[in-house]
């Protein structure tokens, strides 16, 4: 069994990594905070000091981290991975980045010696907890078989996509579109409460018909309740969201919804919500 390093222990992370070890992966963690590795260790896991002794004791090592700016810095800062990469070692960066980073960090294991495959997940708390992710890889095709194993311990779909910054594409695509049905939930929810509407009717209806699907079923009662219970964090959908607006000005794309779904994640932010989840953007349109 393959001897692999996991970095970022966070909503995604923990759960990602207890699936590897349920799998019988042996594994190496660091987190920034190293509190949260206790809850691995306890299983079964080493926690290390650095994302550079995660490198070293690992076949593969996959990191979850909250954004570009954390993906980089945990690769090419002081004591990250490009400092323990070796050749024939593989590094797989699972964070929602833009393709540019993605880029950036792959280059900069290949010139270390490492092989680098990306792959971003779709999906979010809970199916992390059940291992029924949906990965998003792109980059170096022998990597991606040799670690089809572990990934399959954590996800039910896995797509190879072709070359590194097409899985950050998905995964903005996809996420683009998530913020953008959840802002349009929410203002309909608001619409037909102030309609003197019942929420479990409007979503009793929804449910029914041809936009029937699991977020709204899944969501739906929880803003209807004004309960938030945090399985992607608002903050990341709106990072999510800026870097979907990115890539279309990048490609000429205008992105209309898109820019106004941003706006109101923006303001939920500046309510201080960014720490509930993503579907607390309802108390933006409830005003």
């Amino acid at each position: 069994m393959q001897n692999i390093g996991f970095i970022g222990l966070g909503i995604m992370g923990t759960p990602m990594a207890t699936n590897l070890i349920k799998a019988g992966f042996k594994l190496t963690v660091w987190n920034r905070t190293p509190e949260k590795c206790k809850a691995l260790t306890a299983l079964g896991a080493t926690a290390v000091a650095s994302p550079r002794q995660v490198v070293a004791a690992s076949d593969i090592t996959i990191a979850m981290l909250a954004d570009p700016a954390a993906a980089e810095a945990v690769c090419q800062g002081e004591d990250g991975v490009v400092a323990g990469i070796r050749a024939g070692k593989g590094y797989i960066d699972m964070s929602t980045v833009a393709p540019e980073s993605a880029k950036a960090i792959a280059t900069a294991v290949r010139l270390a010696g490492g092989r680098y495959l990306e792959a971003p997940v779709s999906g979010s708390k809970k199916p992390a907890e059940e291992g029924t992710l949906i990965i998003l890889a792109a980059g170096d095709r022998g990597l991606f078989e040799q670690a089809k194993p572990a990934l399959e311990a954590m996800g039910k779909k896995i797509l190879f996509l072709g070359e590194v910054g097409q899985g950050a594409q998905m995964k903005l695509v996809v996420n683009l579109v998530m913020g953008g049905m959840m802002t349009m939930l929410c203002e309909g929810l608001a619409l037909g409460g102030k309609a003197g509407l019942a929420s479990e009717q409007i979503l009793e209806v929804l449910d029914s018909g041809a936009v029937a699907n699991p977020m709204f079923r899944m969501k739906g009662p929880l803003i209807a309740q004004g309960r938030f219970p945090t399985a992607f964090p608002l903050k990341h959908m709106q990072k999510d969201l800026r870097l979907a607006l990115n890539l279309g000005g990048q490609f000429g794309q205008p992105l209309h919804t898109a820019a106004a779904a941003n706006e109101l994640f923006k303001a939920a932010l500046g309510m201080g919500l960014g720490e509930l989840d993503f579907s607390a953007v309802s108390r933006v349109c409830e005003r």
